[in-house]
């Protein structure tokens, strides 16, 4: 068949679910199939934000995430088209079940077995065709669910009475659905349509431009923070030294962050450039481990399942579902309740502080780790970012490990003073990073949810005067920052405004603290969760000692 002709193909949503089942890579986008398993190797998002997207109508993430121009080559892998509202799948990544097609449709195999881009084959689907089908086998009636709560199955409850977990839960999303509109598609779509709108308004006013002359001041100060450092450094005065140099990468890591997000000049590889030289050859961390991470932080906000950035057993639990000894799907291991977890949850609150002060350490560890392991992509567009961030490593290590800690630095007291120092100054900036979501909702609201909803009930923005805004770096306008993650952070403010409005008419709560409060809201939630664990905790010890395992 003719590529053209084959790209105005109409497919059923029976026909999608049919080709997923198969275990091909099919996401909806404008209205377009697009099967993308030549891709999904390449993707420099990396793999798991498109396997998030499997059987979704993906529109308003991709636009989100994606210059105009990756959208366009996009368009290669169309093999069809679809009518009207498409009624989303659950992904097989996060549980979805799908249905092969009859026999007597195998022509739409074949048809799609002839395109130069379909015969691509990879482990992650070959691994989720057997879990899928061991799952057909098990179910009955129609396969395809209604909800995207992956860790659960749903055959269980039938067979068992729910326990005071699942009843918790349930509370959770009937608080939300009391709090947010309507799930119902028509709602949604509405919610969707005003979203796009917003976005062509943010257009106008040129809130997608580079304010560069802010950026100049940004360089002034990284520049100024260097060198009081090192300043320092010469005249002995190393806690102090330590103390400019985490000045240093905690202003550098808002500028990596616009670069990953292309917020500075809107081109792939000068952005990813300057964000890799900022992260790796100023700071030590990966910019390609950070963007695989954050992609799916991006599109799974706050699902206990599937985002990383709330996945941090056994130190912190912000959600009682975390007791379930849930399956990451994005680390592919399942994060143990153990008896380390149980001791954490009820400490969590007081640990909280403490722990970041040192989560620096975490993000070399989690860096070297992706380039060891060669996780990102090897082919592609981004097959070299890998080796220049290797490079990048070693210069580091060398200008700051071996040049500053161990040649200018004398003594080991003083080696420890400018260590502890250099990272702990760095600590409120985990804080910032978790505050705008470890107080807001986990709740699963499956599929059906428009991203803009999702995005808003799941981020908290942080209320400050205009002249703190160098201090937060952007951080403090992160449910706009989701909304509209290509927006440069210095346009924020001004977008904030146009948002806001957006919320008020859609009816949908814009969550606004003050940092303070943020912080109480945050602590609030950890102390809530370590109660429930205190609660758990005696249930199992009551049961253990009366034997009655069949009630809970």
């Amino acid at each position: 068949m003719d590529s053209s002709l084959r790209k105005q193909r109409l497919f059923s949503r029976r026909e999608v679910e049919g080709l997923i089942a198969d275990g091909r890579t099919i996401i909806i986008l404008d209205g377009k199939v697009l099967k993308v398993d030549a891709w999904i190797k390449f993707h420099p998002g990396g793999d798991k934000s498109i396997l998030h997207m499997v059987g979704r109508d993906a529109t308003d993430e991709v636009n989100a995430l994606h210059s105009p121009e990756a959208r366009q080559r996009m368009s290669s892998y169309q093999i069809g088209r679809v009518e009207g509202i498409w009624k989303s799948f659950v992904p097989p990544v996060q549980g979805g079940t799908f249905r092969p097609l009859p026999s007597e449709q195998d022509e739409v195999r074949d048809d799609l077995s002839s395109s130069s881009d379909s015969d691509f084959s990879t482990p992650v689907f070959d691994a989720v065709e057997d879990m899928t089908t061991r799952r057909r086998h098990a179910a009955s009636g129609e396969a395809t669910p209604t909800s995207s709560i992956s860790s659960v199955d749903l055959t269980q409850f039938s067979e068992r009475k729910p326990s005071h977990m699942d009843a918790l839960t349930q509370e959770k999303i009937h608080l939300d659905l009391a709090k947010y509109p309507s799930l119902d598609p028509a709602t949604q779509q509405d919610i969707i349509h005003k979203y796009r709108d917003l976005n062509e308004r943010l257009k106008k006013e040129r809130l997608y431009d580079c304010n560069y002359t802010a950026y100049a001041w940004e360089c002034a100060r990284y520049i100024t923070l260097f060198a009081l450092s090192m300043l320092s450094l010469r005249l002995g005065w190393y806690g102090t030294s330590g103390m400019f140099m985490g000045m240093f990468w905690y202003q550098l890591v808002f500028t990596a962050h616009d670069a990953g997000h292309m917020g500075i000049t809107h081109n792939y590889t000068i952005d990813s450039t300057i964000g890799m030289i900022i992260a790796n050859y100023l700071g030590g961390l990966s910019l390609c481990w950070w963007k695989r991470n954050h992609n799916v932080h991006h599109i799974t906000t706050n699902s206990p399942e599937h985002d990383p950035d709330i996945q941090h057993m056994p130190f912190f639990m912000i959600s009682h579902r975390f007791f379930g000894s849930l399956r990451s799907s994005y680390y592919n291991r399942v994060m143990t309740y153990d008896a380390t977890a149980r001791f954490m949850a009820r400490a969590q609150k007081y640990m909280y502080y403490p722990i970041l002060a040192f989560g620096r350490f975490n993000l070399y560890r989690l860096s070297m780790e992706y380039l060891v392991l060669g996780l990102g992509p090897r082919k592609g567009p981004a097959w070299w970012h890998r080796w220049f961030e290797i490079f990048g490593q070693l210069f580091f290590w060398t200008w700051f490990g071996y040049g500053i800690v161990y040649k200018s630095i004398p003594t080991a007291s003083g080696r420890l003073a400018f260590i502890l120092a250099s990272h702990m100054i760095t600590g409120p900036l985990h804080v910032q990073l978790t505050l705008s979501h470890f107080a807001m909702s986990t709740a699963d609201h499956g599929v059906g949810e428009s991203f803009p909803q999702k995005m808003l009930r799941t981020t908290m923005d942080v209320d400050c005067p205009e002249w703190l805004d160098w201090f937060h770096g952007g951080l403090q306008f992160q449910a706009i920052h989701h909304l509209f993650p290509r927006i440069p952070r210095h346009n924020l403010r001004r977008a904030q405004r146009l948002v806001l409005g957006f919320c008020k008419d859609v009816g949908i709560p814009y969550a606004l603290y003050g940092f303070v409060d943020g912080n109480k809201e945050v602590i609030g939630r950890l102390g809530e969760v370590g109660r429930q664990a205190s609660i758990l905790a005696q249930c199992q010890k009551s049961i253990a000692e009366s034997g009655d395992f069949g009630v809970h």
